[in-house]
């Protein structure tokens, strides 16, 4: 294969992947979308001539016009450090070259059978159809909370059966078999509450319910299967192990995976012992859902690139896995551009280690955690990874797990996250920790829908992780779950040296929100129609003290804070633990203005420290 690219214009077709030569240093492979087997073997072939040719060039993997469904994820490995060739991986129309890890679902019946139809919400019946996935060669369904098989109906994610069938009902009471108390919050460790009305009575004969709740924090949930419902009493009791932080009389859940609350267009249900889906389709597919591109998810990732640089993967459209659609480990130089990643199980795009690597311009949404993660960088050093995320547009994720996988996760050293529009999710828009990040020129709205006490960019609980700017966003419209209010930018728990820095704040319930931390600067900013622009505690002098005693100092030893890297950039934190560690020392607020809504919320015990 090493004289192929010589040899001008010319295809050698082999099974269903084309080569050819269409300039001295480039080498085009074509796959069309007709075997599962044909894009790994495109790889394989661009692997061998990568490793048999040392003049170099640009090895392109094209992928037609069509659905390809791999048999397994793609792993690539190569071109390693150091080769004079590039891979690019594109597709020959931009985003018409669809890579699907699911399996369509054909067969479809209409229920008629009497047993069934008498277990279906008498609005349902005659309207739901059933199809056996253990006809289609699958067997392993996993678990319904995650990280198991899902259904796509009109390259959507249907909801598995429900109740209520939008938002949650409320915990009416806990049992108080454990009870314990959280700053005047009582709750109890036990996994046991009571429920108002006769609803869950018809769960009792249901194979394998579950409930998902915000069980005691606003800001943390949990999916539960469900162990016995006590019709007399009205208590529901959740299998162990039981929520990290209890259950709360007047927090919400809802119950799902129910065959017997399937009650509208768009909800499923799987019987995960004999393989059968229940679906009830929309009005428009009731002749035949088998025209609504009917789809279960069945591979768990779709591309995975490691160990390698100069890698470029653009215009294709990633969807229907049950875990992470696209990976890159220990990369250099290797990016996504004008993608579509969808209708995965976890998160959009995961970028671990190595630099220079990122996601541009590219389309994320209905992701069951979050969109894109990246992490790279050496703390110690304070070596930058330079990884990014620009130009993208991210939301509708966390509708599995909602809380802490954010739109954007940044970690470890020099991240940036750049004109994003980071939109309608239930958490955080930009999660971060670490150092030396930059956020600039986003868009962010409509996030923290389902939450609390959160912040749309958020941080905490760290005195080193410093040095991020947060610069020229524009926020608005987020005012958190039943608009009780969230944060713009939060550093929560004493975290420290960040810069907030020419933002426009507008409709957002708490807009920059310095929770009890030091060397923090919030600068000519703009905030309107916000209740309470400008927030400063000095929670660490009160009711947060306790975090000193443990939480702070180890994460502090984590570092070498008197190392030069370290004193050069952050010269007052090696001192800290002898300098009033609790103290929001060194905040700078200057030369904002606030229109409409409440200038400040300082603590008295706070004031003295301003600068």
């Amino acid at each position: 294969m090493g004289c192929l690219r010589r040899i001008g214009m010319v295809a050698i077709a082999v099974s269903a992947v084309a080569f050819s030569a269409v300039q001295a240093n480039d080498v085009v492979l074509t796959v069309q979308p007709d075997r599962p087997e044909a894009f790994a073997e495109a790889v394989a072939q661009a692997k061998r001539l990568v490793a048999e040719d040392d003049q170099g060039g640009t090895v392109r993997i094209e992928l037609a016009e069509g659905t390809h469904r791999p048999s397994g994820a793609i792993d690539i490995d190569f071109p390693k450090p150091g080769s004079p060739w590039r891979l690019e991986i594109v597709a020959a129309a931009s985003r018409k070259a669809h890579v699907s890890g699911g399996t369509a679902v054909t067969g479809w019946q209409r229920v008629t059978d009497e047993a069934t139809l008498a277990r279906l919400p008498e609005e349902a019946r005659g309207k739901v159809w059933r199809a056996d996935l253990a006809k289609l060669g699958l067997t392993d369904f996993g678990k319904p909370s995650g990280g198991g098989v899902e259904f796509f109906f009109d390259d959507r994610p249907q909801t598995l059966a429900r109740w209520p069938n939008e938002g949650f009902v409320k915990i009416v009471d806990v049992v108080g078999e454990q009870p314990f108390d959280v700053r005047g919050r009582k709750g109890d460790r036990v996994g046991k509450f009571v429920y108002e009305g006769d609803r869950p009575a018809r769960w009792t004969q249901e194979k394998d319910p579950w409930v998902h709740g915000y069980w005691f924090h606003d800001w943390s949930s949990d999916h539960h299967p469900i162990a016995r419902i006590d019709t007399d009493k009205h208590i529901i009791e959740v299998a162990p192990p039981y929520h990290h932080y209890g259950y709360r009389k007047g927090q919400w859940y809802y119950a799902y995976n129910l065959l017997c609350e399937l009650d509208r267009p768009g909800e499923w249900y799987l019987d995960r012992e004999t393989g059968e889906l229940y679906f009830y389709p929309p009005e428009a597919y009731q002749d035949d859902p088998a025209k609504g591109r009917p789809v279960v998810s069945v591979l768990d990732s779709l591309l995975s690139i490691h160990d390698a640089e100069h890698v470029a993967v653009r215009g294709l459209v990633f969807e229907h896995c049950r875990a992470t659609a696209v990976s890159i480990r220990n990369c250099r130089h290797t990016f996504l551009d004008d993608c579509v990643v969808r209708n995965a199980g976890s998160w959009g795009v995961q970028v671990n280690e190595g630099e220079l690597c990122g996601v541009f311009d590219s389309d994320l949404y209905l992701l069951g955690d979050g969109g894109v993660r990246l992490s790279g960088g050496d703390r110690k050093t304070l070596t930058p990874g330079s990884h990014a995320a620009i130009g993208n547009d991210i939301h509708d994720y966390g509708r599995i797990h909602p809380m802490y996988k954010p739109g954007v996760a940044a970690g470890g050293v020099g991240i940036l996250v750049a004109f994003n529009h980071i939109h309608h999710a239930p958490h955080q828009a930009i999660g971060f920790g670490g150092n030396e990040h930059t956020f600039v020129g986003n868009e962010i709205d409509h996030v923290c829908q389902e939450s609390n006490d959160a912040g749309a960019v958020y941080s905490g609980r760290d005195w080193t992780q410093r040095g991020t700017i947060v610069v020229a966003n524009y926020f608005h419209d987020i005012n958190g779950f039943e608009n009780r209010g969230c944060v713009g930018v939060y550093l929560d728990d004493m975290f420290c040296g960040t810069t907030i820095v020419g933002n426009l704040f507008r409709n957002v319930t708490r807009a920059a929100f310095v929770g009890g931390g030091r060397d923090n600067r919030v600068l000519n900013n703009v905030f309107i129609d916000c209740d309470r622009a400008v927030h400063v505690d000095a929670r660490a002098l009160g009711w947060a003290a306790f975090h000193l005693d443990d939480t702070m100092p180890n994460r502090l030893k984590a570092v070498p804070v008197e190392s030069i890297a370290w004193t050069s950039r952050y010269g007052n934190l090696a001192n800290i633990l002898n300098d009033e560690p609790g103290a929001p020392k060194g905040n700078v607020i200057a030369r904002n203005i606030a229109i409409g809504g409440r200038w400040s919320e300082f603590e008295k015990k706070a004031e003295p420290y301003f600068v």
